[in-house]
């Protein structure tokens, strides 16, 4: 009976969606409500947190033992009631609250306040006590104002003041992080699922096969291509692990990679297809819609940042792979893919789309519709009914989880509004850093990696977006390239230890040692620790500036990166000595520097290298056992 009702409530979730998008979108606080609402009902019915925390129980699962009705199913069931009525409750009396905004009723409080409880306890059933610890600590700084010590002081605010801004306003709640969930983020995970139930996440990994599957280290290539496709699409690394990984970490693994090392690959992969264009994990549309900046300047501007990311990736498979003495993998039963080509055309459509300056919403609309009646039509790929209710299931998952994450991070974003906490970060890193770029961006850097811990990439970007990019603004870092710094490295806390989450659920697939598999995927990934810095300074990095430069910026970018990255693994043409991964390390971080000079002087020192390495490459034995 509950699982009827969740896949009831999943299609109607869909149906809705695609008729906002498709044929007559709604205002923010009625099309934002009913998006929480439904995305609530499923999670506190189960669908989409973290174990059997709900009624739902997918199939092959047992119900809990001893019968009865588990007191955490009345409070699930009342939390759920709740939800839907205050969500109700805003919709029906839409124009009403707005109008007594600054005079709420007891009755606007009572649904303010069940909301805010509903939105945390979703948060911390779908995404675990991260966004939500960052959430009541916000609303603690709001109310504890007066009491605090010097430039964290401010008048503070009482719990009426804090409700209306969180209910009654699109400052709160109701703003931009759930909007663009509501938006976007549904239709983006929706059309993923369908894709992928269709066969396209097979015919990715095929395709990246055909690319990279003859080279040296061909199937972790071949990994990294398909991790980064599913990755942008999806918008969650630990996601992409646990479906793509299922495949990829035993091809690696039998290709003669360690069982650490091909869940390490697989982590730093699924981590990177968040920053790749053209759909970013739906992160991109997130910053677009914060910055003003349209989202074709910035899907193009992340484009080759991206690109040196993968390229550090692929050097540092390459090197691995020629480390141990692995010679390519010539498969002759390769299966087809003619059949199923056409399951591009739906992301050949968004990408068209996009690139002409149509809206995301509408996009991911045409996408989906393409796919569903690709899947209805083309023999090959034809899906059962069964298949449309799975994709369904999947994707209502996953967007219970951004939903749940995001409606808690518009609750931090409210506070930074209503109290001014994110000038004052801003003035706190400035103080610290001396007003210095450089301190200022290890500063940032180090805080987006704690603070992006355990958090979802969409709601580690909202968090840092309002604490931590003003202060970079205001040193003289563009816009762009601001926040683009901030979510870089909110991304790469998938694979930053201690949390690394990424990297734990790749550790689980490959059954490897977890820290030794973070540890491996954070040094994989170093490109993500980086490239943030390199366009900082490098303005063409990110498309600003003449051809020439741009140019010239990325080819000494890639040049430096994968000298790095060879470094990293210590063989390039043979085995490093000590001294000279540290010579290697100098003449990568030259070319890899935003200075002429330093080009001229890198280039210099690595062709140096090169020919020093060449003269013992030949007579160099494999260090399989590394």
């Amino acid at each position: 009976m509950i699982r009827r009702i969740v896949l009831a409530i999943a299609l109607i979730a869909a149906c809705y969606h695609l008729y906002v998008a498709g044929v007559a979108p709604f205002t923010a606080l009625i099309q934002r409500p009913v998006h929480l609402a439904l995305m609530a009902s499923l999670g506190f019915l189960g669908l989409g947190v973290r174990g059997a925390r709900g009624l739902y129980r997918k199939p092959g699962t047992v119900d809990d033992p001893g019968g009865g009705f588990p007191v955490r199913h009345v409070v699930s069931l009342l939390l759920l009631v709740g939800t839907v009525l205050s969500c109700a409750y805003l919709v029906s009396e839409n124009e009403a609250l707005v109008s007594r905004s600054a005079n709420p009723t007891t009755l606007d409080l009572i649904a303010a306040a069940i909301t805010l409880v509903a939105v945390l306890e979703l948060a911390r059933r779908a995404t675990g006590w991260g966004i939500v610890a960052v959430a009541i600590l916000s609303i603690t700084y709001a109310l504890a104002g007066p009491w605090l010590p010097g430039i964290l002081a401010h008048r503070g605010y009482g719990p009426q003041r804090l409700l209306e801004q969180l209910y009654l306003s699109t400052e709160g709640i109701w703003g931009i992080p759930l909007g663009v969930s509501a938006d976007f983020v549904y239709l983006f995970v929706f059309f993923g699922a369908v894709l992928d139930m269709a066969g396209g996440g097979a015919l990715l990994i095929a395709l990246a096969d055909r690319v990279a599957g003859r080279t040296k280290g061909g199937p972790a290539k071949t990994a990294a291509v398909a991790s980064a496709f599913m990755g942008s699409l999806s918008g969650s690394a630990v996601a992409n692990v646990v479906t793509t990984g299922t495949f990829t970490i035993p091809l690696m693994r039998r290709a003669g990679f360690r069982p650490f090392f091909a869940g390490a690959i697989e982590a730093a992969a699924s981590t990177g297809g968040q920053l790749m264009p053209p759909v970013m994990g739906a992160g991109a549309f997130i910053l677009a819609t914060w910055t003003n900046i349209p989202y074709r300047t910035v899907a193009l501007a992340a484009a080759i940042p991206a690109i040196l990311y993968y390229l550090a990736l692929f050097a540092a498979i390459h090197f691995r792979a020629e480390q141990q003495g692995l010679d390519p993998v010539i498969d002759k039963d390769r299966p087809s893919v003619i059949s199923k080509l056409h399951l591009l055309i739906p992301l050949l459509i968004i990408v068209t789309l996009l690139a002409q300056g149509r809206s995301p919403m509408r996009a991911a609309f045409w996408g989906v519709s393409t796919a569903l009646l690709l899947s209805l039509a083309v023999p090959s790929t034809r899906m059962k009914r069964s298949d449309y209710l799975k994709a369904t299931l999947a994707g209502a998952t996953g967007a219970v989880q951004v939903a749940a994450a995001c409606a808690a991070a518009g609750i931090v974003v409210g506070v930074a509004s209503l109290t001014g906490i994110g000038l004052r970060m801003s003035e706190f890193i400035v103080v610290i850093s001396q007003g210095q770029l450089f301190p200022a961006l290890l500063l940032t850097a180090a805080g987006s990696i704690i603070l992006g811990m355990g958090l979802p990439t969409t709601a580690a970007y909202v968090v840092l977006a309002a604490l931590g990019a003003p202060a970079l603004v205001e040193l003289g870092v563009p816009l762009l390239a601001a926040h683009l710094f901030i979510f870089y490295f909110g991304c790469i806390s998938n694979v930053t230890p201690p949390v690394s989450l990424a990297a734990y659920a790749a550790a689980g697939v490959a059954s490897s040692p977890p820290m030794r598999t973070a540890l491996t995927a954070m040094l994989l990934a170093m490109a993500g620790f980086l490239v943030p810095f390199l366009f900082v300074y490098a303005p063409p990095l990110l498309l600003e500036g003449s051809l020439f430069e741009i140019l010239l910026t990325s080819g000494t970018g890639a040049l430096g990166i994968s000298a790095m990255a060879g470094a990293a693994i210590g063989y390039i043409r043979r085995p490093l000595a000590v001294w000279e991964r540290a010579a290697v390390v100098v003449a990568g971080a030259a070319l890899f520097g935003p200075s002429q000079m330093l080009d001229v002087l890198g280039a210099v020192l690595g062709i140096g290298l090169w020919l020093w390495l060449g003269r013992s490459a030949e007579t160099a034995a494999p260090q399989g056992q590394n």
